[in-house]
């Protein structure tokens, strides 16, 4: 019997319903098990495809270009090797608090449980890193599942979800069934409860805000700026959530992560009362939950999340606000502080943070600290920084002063590899933006194939790659741990100038300080993007110690 004139097949449907959210953009690499879901793509050339290189990238990408946009990437992977490479960028969404959905290929309905090809349970697999992970087993509910999706990632505390698409569902045909796009449910303020905290955080003698986390978006941002400058409160942010306040605000007091300000650790736990905004207090704010007392806080806690699961889940704070940055930030905007409150502890705050991001100078020819913070002085305050994890990061993070919201792409969960493939991400976003990827040898090698993707795509970013020839951050750790016990940490690299040569971008090699400014400013000038590499000693494992000096 044949299909009604009117029906489509599984593939399109699901290609119309992603078009009707607004995704306009979708990254991933095609495989064979959802070749109808890419079928249906091409009657929408609106929604571009960018072919990625590996799966882990493609995933890295979505994720950042959900941070920069603030809509919901959207990734398509194959089944089995194709999910088990998304992972890495999922569980970065999932604890940066970034929407995203996971598209990902699955063996038929007819074929599950029989370990077919490259079958997975998705729901066993991504259950501890997504919000909600669905099947679609059904062609008329693929509206439905499409629209719950899209909730379920930009509600409360926004996150990852999974799709899967069995492969025999994107051949069948149906019906569409047309959905509007997803509402954005967030969280609304119970005024009762902001009276009392704010009462009370205007009362204090020593008053700090902490913002941070995700959910934010530019209206909230700008209205916490102009309240603490208004009221002479200092704001600091967490880890890796520096741009939620422009870094050379008169507010701005630091940030809390790895290497953080002591006189800003000092500060927050002096403070008799501590406004804590969008950040969870995960281990990395709070270095290893030390910061603050667990679980009773010994200063006065008002803690504001979107997400209700978290709140008291480490630390009970005196007031508990399940809401948006943005619902509350609103409603800051109308209260005041009191003549008692003394207005120069903000200024002292941020005098405080000036003088740690001042730059160091260590043994060598390479002064990286010199190098961050000299950025700031040829690029625009609105160019977009990004960096995956390692030591390096320390010198961006202390010595770059981050412009306005969503100049900085890092990620809060700490994964390797991911400062390139955001920065790709952000040059096809944003084209105009200046990007620049911080990278260390180590983070730069785990997705480097992505170079193949700016260059098919003309995304190409300023690529800084910092090569002392080692895993930095794991080597520091032997030494402090086990003295001169070496092993795995030290890497064999390419030729990093042949290599983005070997893809059309300009490669440059600088071995002393004086000699980066200028060929920055060729690569600055420049439309092809340029990788820099930056070669630095072993010995220079950070900013304030050298590696011999570890584990004395």
């Amino acid at each position: 019997m044949g299909t009604p004139s009117d029906s489509l097949n599984g593939g399109q449907i699901l290609a119309n319903a992603l078009v009707r959210q607004g995704v306009d953009l979708a990254f991933g690499v095609p495989g064979e098990s959802f070749l109808p879901l890419l079928n249906g793509l091409v009657d929408h050339p609106q929604c571009r495809f960018i072919t990625c290189r590996q799966e882990g990238g493609a995933s890295y990408m979505a994720e950042a270009y959900a941070k920069l946009t603030g809509k919901p990437g959207v990734v398509m992977v194959t089944r089995g090797p194709g999910a088990s490479n998304a992972m890495i960028g999922l569980h970065t969404a999932y604890q940066d608090s970034t929407p995203l959905v996971l598209l990902v290929g699955q063996v038929g309905t007819d074929m599950v449980e029989r370990e077919a090809f490259q079958e997975v349970d998705y729901r066993r697999m991504f259950s501890e890193c997504a919000k909600w992970v669905g099947s679609i087993d059904r062609v008329d509910r693929i509206d439905e599942f499409v629209s719950h999706a899209f909730h379920v990632a930009q509600a409360g505390r926004k996150g990852p979800v999974v799709l899967a698409l069995p492969e025999d569902v994107l051949y069948m045909y149906g019906q569409e069934k047309p959905v509007a796009p997803a509402h954005i449910v967030q969280p609304g303020l119970n005024q009762a409860e902001f009276s009392r905290a704010m009462d009370a955080f205007s009362k204090a003698s020593k008053p700090l805000v902490l913002a941070g986390g995700g959910n934010w978006n530019q209206t909230a941002c700008e209205g916490l700026r102009a309240w603490a400058n208004r009221e002479g409160v200092p704001v600091a942010t967490s880890f890796r959530s520096q741009d939620v306040i422009d870094n050379l605000d008169p507010c701005f007091a630091g940030d809390l992560g790895i290497g953080a300000n002591p006189t800003l650790a000092k500060r927050v736990q002096d403070a008799d009362c501590l406004l804590v905004i969008g950040e969870r207090l995960g281990e990395m704010t709070t270095a290893g939950y030390s910061l603050l007392s667990s679980p009773q806080a010994k200063t006065k806690l008002i803690h504001v999340l979107s997400g209700p699961e978290e709140l008291g889940r480490v630390y009970r704070p005196e007031f508990a606000l399940n809401c948006s940055p943005e619902n509350f930030c609103h409603a800051l905007s109308e209260v005041k502080m009191g003549k008692q409150y003394d207005r120069q502890a903000m200024s002292d705050a941020h005098d405080e943070y000036l003088a740690f991001s001042t730059p160091v100078t260590v043994p060598g020819d390479m002064q990286l600290a010199h190098i961050m913070s000299a950025l700031k002085d040829v690029i625009p305050r609105n160019s977009i920084v990004t960096n995956g994890a390692g030591n390096f990061a320390t010198w961006v993070h202390r010595f770059y002063p981050y412009g306005a919201f969503k100049t900085q792409l890092a990620p809060a969960n700490g994964s390797m590899g991911y400062g390139l493939p955001a920065a790709i991400a952000a040059k096809i976003a944003d084209p105009q933006r200046v990007v620049i990827a911080v990278c260390g040898d180590g983070d730069f090698m785990m997705n480097c194939q992505e170079l193949a993707t700016a260059a098919r795509y003309d995304a190409f970013p300023i690529i800084l790659v910092i090569n002392n020839s080692m895993l930095g951050t794991i080597r520091m750790h032997q030494e402090r741990e086990f003295k001169s016990r070496v092993i795995a940490t030290e890497l064999t690299n390419p030729d990093f100038i042949k290599f983005s040569d070997s893809f059309g971008i300009p490669g440059y090699r600088v071995t002393k300080t004086e000699d980066f400014a200028p060929i920055f400013a060729k690569a600055l000038n420049g439309n092809g993007g340029a990788l820099i590499e930056l070669v630095l000693d072993q010995e220079v494992i950070s900013p304030s110690k050298l590696l011999s000096q570890l584990g004395k």
